[in-house]
């Protein structure tokens, strides 16, 4: 009998990311999941976000006792359930109705953090108050050329109780991403092929359309002309054009000033920017290539991880993003150095495959699959995973 993966819709039933990801693409219109899988350009830097792991093999030590295993780890004073947390995804709404909201919740479940996206469809102090007593919502911002946008994002982020900024850096420039653009014969406008394959998918039309229309961004509506705030391409066509290309390390300053949380930079991808990093009084780091999508033929995350943490030497936290599917993928990284890693393609396609319920399920299968490496490795406690456990090939 030839193998294949299962090809319905209970996502109870998905054994792997990859479950998830083909029944994501049966549900969503090809517009939809082409946003979420695509890279830039030539797609070498996101081929190269998987294919480093295949590069790192396990060694694992034998007779040990491996009846009680636990993966709960401290990141920036708290601790978290899983070495990982959900890393910003934006259009989330697009994929599954109030898919934001979703997503915190599954977050707020599993005792892992959120990432709430710049981009969401849905506002930020709605997101807060709709995740749960015990959920962790942390704030993604860009620096866009109007500062005082920037400056009323973070205000109104700690006015709802979010604790931590997480700075994108790498995106002052929007990459060429060429499959993405390639579904629009304009800005708003679906071409004729993707508008016929939207009519193909019932379920979703009937799930985000109705009775609404396209969804709309919820934080960033200031920064878009009047009546154009709808995510159906405004990606490219108008948020990239508000993106700062003058964006240094005098703006992080600036939002160090001004916000009295905990600050986090992502797109750092070299150990000199990691140092820097800490001069300016960063809490936390994120290496990241954003996921292939910006700079194609950059490095991944996990080939420079070794470095960056060698250098800063426990004097901020190291995360990392960038190609994250397997269970034994989170513990490399984590036996790299890594104090926790951003997921964001993973749980993406769960929440397209099944609104919470599938978010919820790829968290599931990461941490069953953190927790039968650690048994099946001889090391019972994620916190005594080292460089020791694993060989370069």
């Amino acid at each position: 009998m030839k193998r294949r993966l299962y090809t319905g819709r209970d996502v109870s039933r998905a054994q792997s990311i990859e479950e998830l990801r083909g029944m994501a693409r049966r549900r969503v219109p090809n517009f939809c999941f082409e946003y979420v899988e695509g890279g830039s350009e030539d797609e070498a830097t996101l081929r190269r976000n998987r294919e480093v792991f295949s590069n790192i093999a396990f060694q694992p030590r034998t007779l040990v006792d491996v009846t009680v295993r636990n993966q709960r780890r401290r990141l920036l004073g708290e601790e978290i359930a899983s070495p990982f947390l959900i890393g910003p995804t934006g259009f989330s709404g697009l994929l599954s109705s109030e898919g934001d909201v979703s997503m915190a919740r599954a977050a707020a479940l599993a005792g892992i953090p959120f990432v709430l996206s710049n981009v969401s469809t849905t506002s930020l102090e709605e997101v807060v108050r709709r995740a749960g007593a015990d959920a962790r919502v942390w704030m993604q911002v860009y620096m866009y050329r109007t500062r005082e946008f920037v400056e009323k994002i973070a205000r109104r982020a700690q006015d709802a109780g979010i604790g931590t900024l997480v700075l994108t850096t790498d995106s002052a420039i929007y990459g060429k991403r060429e499959w993405d653009v390639r579904n629009f014969s304009g800005p708003l406008s679906l071409n004729w092929r993707n508008k016929i394959d939207v009519i193909r998918h019932p379920r979703w039309i009937f799930d985000i359309l109705f009775p609404h229309g396209f969804p709309h961004f919820a934080n960033v509506g200031d920064l878009l002309p009047p009546g154009q705030t709808s995510v159906r391409g405004a990606a490219s066509s108008m948020i990239g054009q508000s993106l700062d290309p003058s964006l240094c390390w005098r703006d992080v300053e600036w939002l160090r000033d001004i916000w009295p949380g905990r600050l986090v930079i992502k797109g750092v991808m070299n150990a000199q920017d990691a140092v820097r990093a800490i001069s300016v009084g960063a809490d936390g780091i994120v290496l990241s290539n954003h996921g292939g999508r910006q700079l194609d033929g950059a490095l991944s995350t996990m080939d420079v991880l070794p470095e960056v943490v060698a250098e800063v030497q426990g004097r901020l936290a190291v995360m990392l993003d960038g190609g994250f599917r397997r269970g034994s993928d989170i513990v490399k990284a984590v036996a790299l150095g890594a104090d926790a890693v951003l997921v964001g393609r993973a749980t993406t396609y769960g929440l397209a495959a099944g609104g919470q319920a599938g978010a919820g399920r790829a968290i599931e299968i990461l941490r069953s699959e953190i927790d039968r490496v650690l048994g099946l490795m001889g090391c019972p406690d994620i916190s005594q995973v080292d460089q020791s456990y694993l060989r370069a090939i």
